[in-house]
Formats: structure tokens, C-alpha cells, sequence
């Protein structure tokens, strides 16, 4: 299901279909290093990661995050969207993207669509994304979509504080 268009990218709900694309983009060394290892090391693993998380959101909660398409040529190059973190009163902007697509303006693209959606469409009063405290890359873009550094959380069953920074309307 389409959720957003862009001048160059499209939005769109994860599939069991977009397992392939998953298990790479979830054993990227910056996903990695800056989200975590979940241990997806299959296909098949990554398509039960797909099933007990975002396509589970969606149907949960009516969001979660969406793969991000190029139109041009249909690449996926990340994902990005609205999560309901366990952990965190407020719906969480989160974005990913495989390293040969960073740095080429997608990013911003997607999160600024999505903070958009996020506003106009989900009607949200406040938005909110966390971040490792040495994901600079990450709070750049979030700032420059508008979101401000709040405090230091973290999360349940966690022991890293993360940067949490917030956006209100």
C-alpha cells in the first residue's frame, strides 16, 4: 500500500516480499552500528522480522515503517516511517538506509514526507526520534527536518541512553 509520493521517491508499506531487501539493509555495517544487530542472518528470518514488526504495526497501529523506492528505477534504497516504540509515550520518526544510497538527499526526502504524513494525515501533535549519541549523520537530518534535542532516554531492556529529540505542531 502506497503511503507517500516525493518528486523522486515513493513510500510504501514492507511486504514479505521485501525480505531480500530487508536481510541486506538489517546487516548493513551502519544499521549495525547505529541501531543494532538483530540477528537476521536468512531470508526467512528477515521475512519473520517483516511479519512480527512493521507489517504487525500496520495493522496494530495504521503505521510503521515503509520501504523507500526510487521512482525512477523502482531501487529500493531504505526504510523510512512512524513506530510505536515500547518505551516512548510518542510516535518515533525512525529511517534507515543502505550505505550506497546515503548522502544523496533521501534521506531528508523520506523523513520530511513522512514527518509531513505524520502531521497532516495521522494528525499527530508531537513527533519524536531517538538516536545514538554519535549517530551525528542522523541528528543532522533530524534537525534539519525540525526536530530539537529534548533529553537523554532509555529505552526498557536497554542499557545505551539515546539522544531523544522532538518536533511539536
Amino acid at each position: 500500500m502506497k503511503v507517500v509520493d516525493t518528486e523522486r521517491l515513493r513510500l510504501r508499506w514492507l511486504t514479505e516480499e521485501d525480505a531480500g531487501f530487508m536481510l541486506e539493509l538489517l546487516n548493513d555495517p551502519g544499521y549495525i552500528q547505529f541501531i543494532g544487530d538483530r540477528g537476521v542472518k536468512t531470508e526467512e528470518e528477515a521475512r519473520k522480522f517483516l511479519l512480527n514488526g512493521p507489517i504487525k504495526m500496520y495493522h496494530e497501529h495504521g503505521i510503521g515503517l515503509y520501504v523507500v523506492e526510487r521512482k525512477k528505477d523502482g531501487a529500493l534504497l531504505g526504510i523510512c516511517g512512524l513506530i510505536k516504540r515500547n518505551g516512548l509515550e510518542d510516535i518515533d520518526i525512525g529511517f534507515a538506509f543502505l550505505e550506497q544510497f546515503r548522502g544523496q538527499g533521501y534521506g531528508f526526502e523520506a523523513a520530511e514526507a513522512v514527518l509531513d504524513y505524520g502531521k497532516n494525515v495521522k494528525r499527530l501533535k508531537r513527533i519524536v526520534a531517538i538516536t545514538t549519541k554519535d549517530n551525528e549523520s542522523s541528528t543532522k537530518l533530524l534537525e534539519k527536518i525540525g526536530l530539537r534535542f529534548e533529553t537523554y532516554v532509555t529505552l526498557p531492556n536497554d542499557t545505551e541512553e539515546l539522544k531523544l529529540l522532538s518536533i511539536e505542531f
